[in-house]
């Protein structure tokens, strides 16, 4: 069975690091497909000449591979003009012994004319920006929670046993007794005691025993105030990515309200779904596929 022409002017694009390889396919209503190649820079001119290209070929549909991260500057740039189809480089693999730039960039668009290649999904930019923020704040939580641990690690290093009084040794009470210990004064019992929040469960022999036989070298001190500090502007820069995360989705709130009655969904998880998956759910054709890409 012959394969149905859908696009008749159609693009693919070999893209590269430094420079992106174009082809037009124009097909004739006699079915005869002439093509039209050319090579661009990928520096922000290049991509702007390589939009004109295309709109003086009439050319509005493009299909390119997800190279690493070399695909985004050329698909913003495009997205102003033309309906782009992004999809993995596996849908479009050329024949072994047949590569070159230009071949690749001919066969992508030899494939997307039939619309057999596979296209992956891609948000709008507000969106694709919202998830840049989310995903970046996930991986300094997840940095903050090891060094937290580390932290931790480094007390009971040197026998103070703080965390088996304490549920949280990064609270008040905690946090101030640490703090006496890792200074150069000396300190008595009365002294650790003062640093007690009068609301703590703990009884006082419970807490000088746990720091009783502390022995903290000045370089391990060192190595615990640095972990300390790291901790600290750590969470600054969490509470910085949620303020831009917030005024990211300030247009979004009636959608985020929404996802939040869904049972054991809170605002947060609210927040990282609609910047993996956008608001147009006509990109998915099943509920199945929308949870799978949210992660649900």
């Amino acid at each position: 069975m012959a394969l149905k022409i859908v696009y008749k002017i159609c693009c693919g694009i070999d893209v590269h690091k430094t420079f992106v390889v174009a082809c037009v396919a124009s097909t004739s209503d006699k079915g005869i497909t002439s093509y039209e190649s050319h090579r661009f820079s990928t520096y922000t001119s290049g991509l702007k000449t390589l939009l004109q290209w295309l709109i003086d070929r009439n050319c509005k549909d493009v299909c390119m591979e997800s190279t690493s991260k070399y695909w985004i500057p050329v698909y913003n740039i495009l997205e102003k003009g033309c309906s782009i189809v992004l999809t993995h480089p596996k849908y479009v693999k050329a024949i072994r012994g047949k590569k070159t730039d230009k071949k690749d960039a001919k066969w992508i668009a030899d494939l997307f004319k039939f619309g057999i290649v596979r296209s992956s999904f891609i948000p709008q930019k507000d969106f694709r920006i919202l998830r840049e923020l989310t995903r970046y704040k996930y991986k300094l939580v997840n940095m903050r929670s090891s060094e937290k641990n580390r932290y931790q690690n480094a007390l009971t290093s040197g026998n103070c046993k703080l965390d088996m009084v304490f549920t949280d040794v990064f609270g008040k009470s905690a946090s101030n007794i640490i703090d006496l210990i890792l200074s150069d004064n000396p300190y008595t019992d009365e002294d650790i005691l003062s640093k007690v929040h009068k609301n703590c469960k703990a009884s006082p022999d419970m807490i000088l025993n746990s720091i009783n036989g502390t022995d903290l070298t000045p370089v391990q001190k060192s190595r615990i105030e640095l972990v300390n500090d790291h901790i600290k502007q750590l969470s600054s820069n969490i509470q910085r990515l949620d303020k831009l995360i917030d005024l990211m989705i300030e247009p979004y709130e009636d959608y985020i309200s929404f996802l939040c009655q869904i049972p054991g969904v809170s605002r947060n998880s609210a927040i990282i779904i609609l910047s993996e998956i956008g608001v147009d759910m006509n990109q998915f054709t099943s509920s199945r596929r929308i949870t799978s890409w949210a992660g649900l």
